[in-house]
């Protein structure tokens, strides 16, 4: 019997949605604005132009950020419905997913999101360290779409907790 060649197949990682995050030396980062010469920051970027509250940032012209890639859980609940796209239930039915809202204390600023796969509520308590991590969110015959989750900071990892980028 002659052998079947092996033909490895590979995926193009591609973001669900572009913009919204990145990876720099294997660590995820949220991308915001900044006001220059301040400390406001906005998620998503695209948002800034609502100025979030800070006069200054009123028609100013921002930079792009790379949010801190780590922070603390502020709350947490159950998301018992399906999310609005781009989300896309990995079962069918839906089984409810756990979301964290993250504070970031460099940027003084809470970003809520979804955590990684197999974390309940029961995993989290306030004031726990986070850390961005790039997921799949599903797949099709040639791409995996990416998007950001929240998971708790493990051990070796627990320094970078509170902002530090």
């Amino acid at each position: 019997m002659a052998a079947v060649p092996f033909r490895l197949v590979t995926k193009t990682r591609v973001p669900a949605v572009e913009g919204l995050f990145t990876e720099v030396e294997g660590v995820a980062h949220l991308i915001g604005a900044k006001v220059p010469g301040r400390e406001s920051y906005f998620f998503p970027a695209h948002l800034s132009g609502m100025a979030g509250g800070d006069p200054a940032a009123v028609g100013a012209e921002l930079e792009e950020v790379l949010l801190s890639p780590t922070g603390t859980v502020w709350s947490y609940t159950t998301s018992s419905y399906s999310p609005p796209p781009p989300f896309v239930a990995n079962t069918d039915p839906y089984e409810p997913i756990t979301i964290a809202a993250v504070k970031l204390e460099k940027e003084q600023m809470v970003v809520l999101g979804q955590c990684t796969q197999g974390i309940t509520p029961d995993d989290l308590e306030i004031g726990m360290a986070m850390e961005l991590y790039v997921d799949v969110l599903h797949e099709d015959d040639d791409h995996e779409y990416t998007v950001w989750k929240w998971r708790p900071v493990t051990g070796e990892r627990r320094g970078g907790a509170g902002g530090e980028n």
